[in-house]
């Protein structure tokens, strides 16, 4: 079985990089029987969707994830949870009128929201997925940081996450007929920005566990 992980950074997947002491000029790893190849995209959905896009074009995996910190809207969740994403959407894809947003849906022009696709056969995934809590996401370009803007958001779309590579990623895997998924780990709250109250070290910890387990549970 061949496995593409994809995340925006590298310090994203730094226990996985240690736990498997994969090297960088390979960016793949063998275990349990399956070969998971590594894509570091950079920051953004331009950069993810430019990296999937040259990735995907000329190379068939078995399943794609995208995995990598996000920011919760909901109280419900902890710093360090591990989520995954049943839905994303592109947030800001669409055109102002006055004070209303127009999504993309409205214009006529595609569809903001964007779905895994996942492969009911794969039993190892299932089960995984299955631990962990599902969360509807929202991709943006600007991480929210404003209360008047972060409740014009919730209003609108009533999200659980954001983050600023999902629904690109989701978008590129949906193009090529690539099963996909996305994990997240929640590294802080969205709300006025204050990165005191951010987690990232349990968020990556966590997030990073949760990947090396479901790569260990083939040989199960």
């Amino acid at each position: 079985m061949n496995i593409l992980l994809v995340a925006a950074t590298k310090a994203e997947l730094k226990n996985i990089i240690s736990f498997f002491h994969f090297k960088d000029e390979s960016s793949s790893f063998t275990t349990e029987g399956i070969n998971v190849e590594i894509l570091f995209t950079g920051i953004g959905m331009v950069a993810t969707a430019f990296a999937l896009g040259q990735k995907l074009g000329t190379k068939k995996y078995d399943l794609a994830i995208n995995a990598g910190i996000a920011g919760s809207f909901k109280s419900e969740y902890n710093l360090g949870d591990v989520v995954w994403v049943k839905q994303d959407i592109f947030a800001e894809l669409g055109a102002e009128d006055d004070s209303k947003f127009l999504s993309i849906d409205d214009l006529g022009f595609g569809q903001a929201a964007t779905l895994p696709i996942i492969n009911n056969e794969n039993k190892l995934t299932n089960k995984w997925l299955s631990s962990l809590k599902p969360v509807n996401a929202i991709t943006v370009n600007k991480v929210s940081g404003n209360f008047k803007n972060i409740q014009k958001i919730i209003h609108r779309l009533n999200p659980d996450i954001e983050t600023m590579e999902g629904a690109a990623f989701y978008y590129a895997c949906n193009q090529t007929q690539t099963p996909c998924v996305q994990v997240r780990s929640i590294s802080n709250f969205i709300e006025k920005r204050n990165t005191d109250n951010w987690d990232m070290r349990t968020a990556v910890s966590s997030l990073n566990a949760s990947l090396i387990r479901f790569f260990k549970s083939f040989g199960k």
